[in-house]
């Protein structure tokens, strides 16, 4: 399986004659398994005319009519799923957010960075999805409820603490640019997971904040992140993982 590492720079062709801001070259990491060759970059001249506004139209629109054979995740097409989530241009991002900018010439997508690939622009999720898991993202309550309304029941302040949580997709963008969940995936949560911890932390439905807490009170599991930023700057939903693991180390002292 290849290990994706972005210091690897594709040579760009030369490109001679008038150029039209309408027209790209999209060029994209290819590696296949299957095929006794290091990655290599495909390109293919684009023109704007023929597709929708967003990366994601334009892999589609080569998938279709060039090259059937290059891969990449996609469904929503609705920045909700977090299917389509890739390196764009040097961001991490998702492709059917992310719209074509008009004063460059090429399009340059790699698959999120400093994962394994399975194929393409397919990183390796298993990983993030245990370390998801990990973190028992489900409410855990042990109270009884009356029988007649079986509800468990939450103020609106209580729910304002949710927002900026619960929104997260679980793209990966986050944890894929940040460099400490680069060089310790293997114990090191991540932005992404650790969000998603202090989301049902400050659930007030949820009375296993103790153990919850317990379980990331750890020197490499939340106290890796050196607050960096990266996660921050690159989330597709604007949110904020930064604060979130802020908020979670104010709750350990």
């Amino acid at each position: 399986m290849n290990f994706l590492n972005l210091n690897l720079k594709p040579k760009s062709p030369i490109i001679s004659g008038n150029f039209s801001s309408k027209k790209k070259f999209l060029r994209v990491y290819r590696w296949n398994p299957h095929v006794n060759r290091k990655p290599w970059f495909s390109i293919y001249p684009i023109s704007l005319n023929r597709t929708g506004p967003m990366i994601l139209d334009i892999l589609i629109y080569t998938k279709q009519y060039y090259d059937s054979t290059l891969t990449f995740r996609r469904s929503c097409r609705e920045g909700i799923c977090g299917s389509c989530s890739m390196n764009i241009d040097g961001t991490n991002s998702l492709a059917c957010l992310k719209s074509v900018k008009s004063n460059t010439k090429f399009i340059t997508i790699y698959p999120l960075p400093h994962m394994y690939v399975i194929k393409d622009l397919i990183p390796d999720l298993t990983n993030f999805y245990s370390q998801y898991k990990s973190i028992k993202p489900w409410l855990k309550s042990t109270e009884i409820f009356p029988i007649k309304t079986n509800e468990n029941l939450q103020s609106k302040v209580d729910r304002l603490e949710l927002d900026g949580l619960y929104e997260c997709i679980l793209c990966a963008c986050c944890s894929s640019s940040c460099p400490s969940y680069w060089w310790n995936q293997d114990k090191y949560l991540g932005p992404a997971v650790l969000l998603q911890a202090y989301r049902w932390v400050v659930d007030s439905r949820d009375n296993q904040t103790t153990e919850r807490l317990n379980f990331l009170n750890h020197k490499m599991r939340l106290f890796r992140c050196h607050t960096i930023m990266n996660c921050s700057k690159t989330c597709p939903k604007s949110l904020n993982p930064g604060k979130a693991i802020a908020l979670l180390k104010h709750k350990l002292f």
